[in-house]
């Protein structure tokens, strides 16, 4: 069975413990909860038990921890997750968090994804809107949807280009580099020669 080889206080939270478990962190629990067990290096005690104790005297505070770090700006599923797993969290205090706030209507990935599409595509093609919403855990569907309902892509990347040229010379060099710097922020070949195109035509 593992054994817990350290308990110490956290630096920010001198309420707070770090626990290690086989010589490696395995999660942050309240000093009151580690007394309350008697849990002291040297113990035997499994994976479960610790996340059971975990679950039931900090749920709440997981909760309002979240709830905090969402108030600025909306948070995918997944981002609330790691926030949590790295205040120490075990998966069982995740899940529960998690559930709530989907519950209260507070996590909506779907949401997220058509809010986060609209504002970025003004100076952002769909190609890297769609890895970004990825790499922050939204569903292929979800992606999807957001992008289907995203319109003027057109219209970001002239504005985009326009930037982009501002005080420069546009010869053929740098008409060159602002092509590669349109498919850099995500726009498609066809997007970014049509940009190009209609520069040309205003000039």
């Amino acid at each position: 069975m593992p054994e817990i080889t350290a308990i110490t206080p956290q630096k920010k939270d001198k309420t707070r413990c770090n626990i290690e478990v086989d010589g490696r962190f395995y999660c942050g629990m309240k000093l009151e909860t580690v007394m309350q067990n008697r849990l002291k290096a040297g113990v035997s005690v499994s994976e479960g038990e610790l996340s059971q104790m975990q679950l039931e005297s900090e749920k709440q505070t997981a909760l309002d921890k979240a709830l905090t770090h969402i108030s600025a700006s909306m948070k995918t599923e997944r981002e609330v997750r790691d926030y949590l797993r790295r205040k120490g969290y075990l998966q069982d205090v995740c899940d529960h968090v998690v559930e709530k706030m989907k519950g209260y209507g507070f996590l909506d990935d779907a949401a997220y994804a058509r809010t986060y599409a609209e504002s970025a595509g003004k100076k952002k093609g769909k190609r890297l809107i769609a890895a970004e919403l990825s790499r922050k855990g939204v569903s292929d569907e979800a992606i999807e949807a957001a992008l289907s309902s995203l319109e003027g892509e057109e219209e970001g990347a002239k504005r985009t280009l326009e930037k982009y040229l501002r005080g420069k010379t546009a010869d053929r060099e740098t008409l060159s580099k602002a092509y590669r710097h349109l498919l850099s922020k995500g726009y498609d070949y066809e997007t970014a020669r049509a940009a190009l195109e209609g520069l040309k035509d205003e000039d």
